[in-house]
């Protein structure tokens, strides 16, 4: 197996990689407004939402030709407030952009303190994850899923007039409505509500179970040791990795998509590699991996979490 890292501007990289080139993309894009990677024209400081969304749908446009026709898209989002800046968030003048980051970009930054023609006002939630899932369902894809990342370990908060966010957003799309999906690959234990003694003994889709005779109204028998199919909530929790300063994907939170959406020996490719993680589930489960990533310390690091091994066993 081969892992490949690529360092540079993935709108520029993706263009040189060839048609359906890989089986399946699971990555997690720079959030709006969230945070200055340090690099010049990177993506995610926009001066507004729309042009956040406009971006990730040109860059994942790009990224569907390099897509083989059976492949899928892993996407994962978070979402954001407007005017949270800190101190600079409860200015008086709404429409002025972060002087720090202005002053070092060149281009005006995101404020989130308002944008009205988006109809975003201060401490609105912005609903950027569904925003971008809307504009790629739009612009040709097929919304497949839509994955709640339930945090068991949220960063906590002092705040007092809502709850503390503790999920993240993964969307599953894909270019056709046939595509490669492992569903035996990602089945986890079913658990029997009847054998827990609330009386339940009904149908659950797509777990492992024993019919009983009866005809119509027939009830199933769980099989101890059987499996279902996978739920839409993911309890995982997030692990902290000292070599970077920003966040991480978490290893489990990669591995049902791997394993889902690509087949042994296939290759996934991660726009915004990062740390690479991706590449590490990747190496790990037997799959090919093509990370692109823009910013050169990240691009080592990741590079000594994959080579040589002794490096990755260090970091995990």
């Amino acid at each position: 197996m081969t892992i490949e890292i690529i360092e540079g501007d993935c709108r520029d990289v993706l263009k040189e990689l060839p048609d359906q080139s890989v089986n399946c993309i699971v990555t997690s894009p720079p959030y709006f407004g969230l945070r200055d990677y340090g690099v010049e024209n990177q993506m995610g400081l926009e001066a507004n939402p729309q042009q956040y969304v406009d971006g990730l749908v040109s860059v994942l446009r790009e990224a569907r030709r390099v897509l083989r026709d059976d492949g899928t898209l892993w996407l994962n989002l978070g979402d954001s407030y407007a005017g949270s800046w800190g101190a600079r968030g409860r200015g008086e003048n709404t429409n002025a952009a972060r002087p720090d980051l202005e002053a070092k970009h060149g281009t005006s930054a995101p404020n989130r303190n308002g944008f009205a023609a988006w109809g975003v006002k201060p401490k609105d939630r912005m609903m950027l994850p569904a925003r971008v899932a809307i504009a790629l369902q739009m612009d040709g894809w097929w919304l497949r899923d839509e994955i709640i990342w339930r945090k068991s370990n949220p960063m906590p908060l002092s705040v007092t007039d809502r709850t503390t966010p503790c999920h993240e957003m993964i969307y599953m799309l894909s270019k056709s409505a046939r595509y490669y999906y492992d569903q035996e690959a990602i089945k986890e234990d079913a658990v029997s509500d009847h054998a827990s003694g609330n009386g339940f003994a009904g149908r659950q889709g797509g777990a492992s179970h024993m019919p009983m005779s009866g005809g119509v109204g027939t009830t199933e028998q769980w099989l101890p040791g059987g499996k279902r199919n996978r739920r839409s909530v993911w309890d995982v929790s997030v692990k902290p990795f000292k070599e970077a300063h920003f966040a991480t994907f978490p290893p489990d939170l990669i591995e049902p998509c791997v394993l889902a959406g690509c087949p042994e020996g296939g290759t996934v490719l991660d726009p915004f590699f990062g740390a690479g993680t991706t590449g590490l589930v990747a190496q790990r489960t037997n799959r090919n991996c093509i990370g692109i990533e823009l910013n050169p310390e990240y691009y080592d690091i990741a590079a000594k979490r994959l080579w040589p091994e002794e490096a990755m066993q260090a970091a995990e």
